[in-house]
């Protein structure tokens, strides 16, 4: 449909996979942020393009979203060093695990048949931390949680409450790691510093 430039009929197929099922790839996203920018939805079109982002960190789409929503700087797009490593390991993180699963079968099969002989408990070590590795990848390999900002304006708050200090007030387009909840609010990261914003104003990626 969208090759035959059926956008709409399109984008109902590719919301529908998105928001019902969670199944999406990098190319479906542009292609929903295409039509949302085709309709005057800068809105939605930034947020296909942040979470294109999250699968695919590029300058490019950096820049794409500070056109759409009109703003020279955004918030939360920066990406160090280990940002890029555990993004590396999320994405493999399967095999990882299929690796060190395979490796704790070799160990197990030889300790049943060289039992005899494996007397001292040095011996179990390599298996026990394999077993280790194993349940880390499987369970707590994962990217952090992150978020849009797509309320307008937006109250960047240090306490999550009306009565804290403001730190900025700010437009949609800014992406912030959510850290934790809190009744209405989130805690997020906000540049080096802890803050929180009201869940209404961020939509999750």
């Amino acid at each position: 449909m969208f090759g035959n430039q059926a956008y709409q009929e399109a984008y109902v197929i590719y919301e529908d996979l998105l928001q019902n099922e969670d199944a999406y790839s990098p190319a479906m996203l542009l292609k929903m942020a295409f039509i949302a920018e085709g309709t005057g939805d800068f809105s939605k079109a930034s947020f296909y393009l942040a979470k294109y982002y999250d699968e695919n960190p590029n300058p490019r789409v950096i820049t794409k979203i500070k056109t759409l929503t009109e703003q020279s700087s955004l918030v939360g797009y920066e990406l160090t060093d280990r940002d890029r490593f555990l993004k590396f390991l999320t994405d493999v993180q399967s095999e990882l695990t299929a690796v060190f699963a395979f490796l704790l079968i070799v160990s197990l099969i030889l300790l049943l048949v060289y039992n005899k002989n494996v007397i001292r408990p040095k011996y179990y070590l390599p298996t026990i931390f394999l077993l280790v590795l194993v349940f880390v990848a499987n369970n707590f390999l994962s990217g952090p949680k992150t978020g849009i900002v797509t309320g307008s304006p937006t109250l960047v708050m240090d306490k999550p409450t009306a009565g804290g200090k403001l730190i900025k007030v700010v437009d949609p387009g800014h992406r912030v790691v959510i850290k934790s909840s809190k009744d209405i609010w989130y805690e997020v990261k906000w540049g080096d510093r802890k803050a929180y914003v009201k869940k209404e104003s961020v939509t999750r990626l």
